[in-house]
């Protein structure tokens, strides 16, 4: 069996912290501007959360191969608990950037911990599959906490909006709770087995890199269309249902995981950041001319397509780059490439939405396309031509 019982209780934990963090992302912008930030502020506050996570990042990477993972994984939850809260009531923008940025580090040690801690229950020959059902749950939970928390917003404001998603944060710490296996550390046995009880503190895995860069990229687009896809349609004048993008996206993303079924482990990172690119190109060109609802409902499953896929793919390939003692680092590192995303997405939406003309926001994002496939190529060729010898690949 490919998901076991702790498996299934984990993904949906998982599913529920990030419906919890991705309920706020699209809320913290606009909430934000009737507290008295600026077009800028509202940017860097909604991002303050992935800038801490990804300061946090290498410490829950570390912490996730030396502690068991309930504990790291409960902590992070309850944290985050605690600051959504904290978010709903805030009455300024200085306690509401207090709390984005203690809600990032409880996001952080949940997401490493949570992957971690799944890929240690699947059977190593379908470990492409089995991250890619998670990266699948990933995507669903930062496509429906987005959809759910608009649609509250417009029908009970921003603050019960808000107030939502400390419910799914203490849903998220009771599935942690139900696992029976608490995600022990797994050491190597053996004449390693001395040097591997103290190991050194490394800030990420090497071999892990170029998906992290990829999926950064990926990301910032995604995460500037859901700070600002709002703001966006209404400073156009469009009248266009933009909570049902997320859900059109989400629909699309689990059509499109069924579809690929195994391919996560057959096809190479190379073709798929090839037709990823191309899909998230798509959706970026009909967001950019969109005029009513078909346009912006055509969109989603291309986004579905490109970063919804990105997601699951870079991840499982990060994992498949490290030995299983290093899966935690190797988590890691790709989180700290999505965190980075994350993190830039909303920043830079918020400097394009304030400062160029609108007609230029999502053309400026579909830069990071290009850049992705760039990478990917160098890569590939530092690969080709034995850069990396497979020993010296930790910092």
């Amino acid at each position: 069996m490919l998901v076991t019982r702790d498996g299934a209780v984990l993904l949906a934990a998982t599913f529920c912290y990030l419906a919890s963090t991705m309920l706020a992302n699209p809320l913290v912008a606009g909430f934000a501007g009737t507290l008295g930030a600026t077009a800028a502020m509202m940017g860097v506050l909604t991002a303050l959360m992935n800038a801490c996570s990804l300061v946090v990042r290498p410490v829950a990477g570390n912490l996730s191969d030396r502690l068991p993972k309930r504990h790291l994984a409960a902590a992070g939850a309850a944290l985050m608990l605690v600051t959504a809260l904290g978010q709903a009531l805030a009455p300024n923008t200085v306690l509401l950037a207090a709390m984005r940025l203690a809600n990032g580090a409880g996001y952080s040690l949940c997401s490493v911990c949570m992957s971690t801690w799944f890929a240690e229950t699947l059977p190593p020959a379908r470990l492409g599959q089995g991250m890619g059902i998670f990266g699948l749950m990933n995507a669903l939970g930062m496509a429906v906490g987005p959809a759910l928390g608009i649609a509250v917003s417009d029908a009970l404001g921003y603050r019960l909006a808000l107030g939502l998603s400390a419910v799914f944060a203490a849903l998220s710490l009771a599935g942690i709770l139900l696992v029976r296996n608490g995600g022990a550390v797994r050491g190597r046995r053996g004449a390693h087995a001395e040097k591997d009880a103290l190991p050194r503190v490394r800030l990420l895995d090497r071999r892990a890199v170029p998906s992290a860069v990829v999926v950064a990229l990926f990301t910032v687009p995604y995460m500037a269309t859901q700070a600002f896809l709002v703001s966006y349609a209404e400073a156009r004048g469009l009248d266009v249902p933009t909570g049902a993008f997320f859900t059109v996206y989400a629909a699309s993303l689990m059509v499109l995981r069924v579809l690929l079924g195994r391919a996560f482990d057959r096809v190479g990172f190379v073709p798929f950041v090839v037709a990823s690119g191309v899909s998230a190109a798509a959706s970026l060109v009909l967001l950019a001319t969109m005029t009513d609802a078909v346009g912006l409902l055509l969109a989603a499953p291309f986004m579905a397509g490109g970063y919804g896929v990105m997601c699951s793919v870079c991840q499982s390939t990060a994992v498949r780059a490290v030995g299983p003692e290093h899966v935690g680092l190797a988590n890691s590192t790709y989180y700290m490439g999505f965190d980075v995303g994350m993190t830039l997405g909303p920043v830079i939406g918020g400097a394009l939405f304030g400062a160029v003309d609108l007609a230029w926001f999502y053309p400026a994002l579909m830069l990071t396309i290009p850049a992705a496939w760039l990478v990917c190529a160098l890569s590939q060729r530092r690969a080709a031509g034995g850069g990396d010898d497979g020993r010296k690949t930790e910092s």
